[in-house]
């Protein structure tokens, strides 16, 4: 046990410090090449804090142990949408653009749907087991092309960039990207092994563990660019890198894992998924009530007990 859990600890660190080396490289080189500063914040940064998810995600996917691949994207957006945004309103209240209230948390609400609603062959079908199919995969692939392109289309909204890109030579560039891809690989071997183990030992599920220990590790990059951005009162890049982080997780990372691999969705994973949907929904209502598009503190509270109560409910039901 302490062997695996050192395993997870280390693999936590690689896929952090990997993301963070593969930003770092990935943004110095767009920048060299004339990319603006806007464009990679949208691009390369959004996949760089959601990095850790996709990597553990396609060794789960391969390694067969689909479990804890969609029990990670969801524990992940759970994670991001109560836990994150709650820790991030306790520093400062979190102001939201109207784009963002009505476009983007519904189209993070939209992913959540689809992955409930093609998890739901049995109910909505007739089929004789739930599965997220390789055709399912690739329209989430197609959502995820969508999101993109509205992406772009944005990218002049709101003022200049508030990412700030160190420029390196382009020998160091590329060396950081290809050491952040490798380190991302290692350590999301490191995390899946060591997670597959404890699930094994304890006699729990493997979803369980995705769900809480491993969706948490992932979602790191995410709580720590979210909770600095909240104390300098960047609150586009609070905001939009949780939501950002959501909607790439469903649409690209679920659906590269999918394509890989038809992922089994159990009765667990369906309650799962139908409390993302919730959660996200109680999010956008929440927004209504007191300040108008404000995440206040009181909502940062009932954000984290909502995200605690859920999780002692997993606990219990695993």
């Amino acid at each position: 046990m302490l062997t695996n859990s050192i395993l997870i600890i280390g693999g936590f660190f690689l896929l952090i410090k990997g993301a963070d080396y593969l930003i770092s490289g990935a943004s110095s080189l767009a920048r060299t090449l004339g990319v603006s500063a806007l464009v990679v914040g949208l691009t390369v940064v959004a996949f760089g804090t959601s990095a850790p998810e996709l990597f553990v995600n396609i060794i789960a996917t391969v390694k067969g142990t689909t479990d804890i691949a969609i029990g990670n994207v969801l524990g992940s957006n759970l994670a991001n949408m109560l836990l994150i945004l709650g820790v991030a309103a306790m520093f400062a209240p979190l102001t939201l653009q109207g784009n963002t209230v009505w476009k983007e948390i519904p189209f993070s609400l939209l992913a959540a749907l689809l992955v409930l609603i093609f998890g739901s062959d049995i109910l909505l079908d007739g089929g004789l087991v739930n599965v997220l199919t390789r055709t399912d995969g690739i329209a989430l692939l197609a959502m995820f092309f969508l999101f993109i392109v509205y992406t772009f289309g944005i990218r002049h909204n709101g003022g200049p960039s508030e990412e700030k890109i160190d420029l390196l030579p382009v020998w160091k560039s590329v060396v950081f990207i290809l050491g952040g891809l490798a380190a991302l690989g290692i350590g999301g071997k490191l995390v899946v092994d060591g997670a597959t183990h404890i699930a094994f030992a304890l006699g729990v599920s493997a979803n369980l563990i995705g769900l809480t220990i491993v969706a948490l590790g992932t979602s790191l990059p995410e709580l720590v660019t979210s909770i600095t951005a909240a104390r300098k009162r960047h609150m586009d890049l609070a905001i939009g890198n949780v939501v950002g982080s959501n909607i790439f997780n469903i649409f690209f990372v679920l659906g590269i894992s999918a394509v890989l691999r038809p992922l089994p969705f159990g009765g667990a994973n369906l309650t799962d998924a139908f409390a993302v949907v919730i959660a996200t929904f109680l999010l956008f209502l929440m927004l209504f009530i007191g300040q108008k598009y404000v995440i206040e503190r009181w909502t940062g509270i009932t954000l984290i007990c909502m995200y605690v109560g859920f999780m002692a409910f997993a606990v219990l039901r695993g």
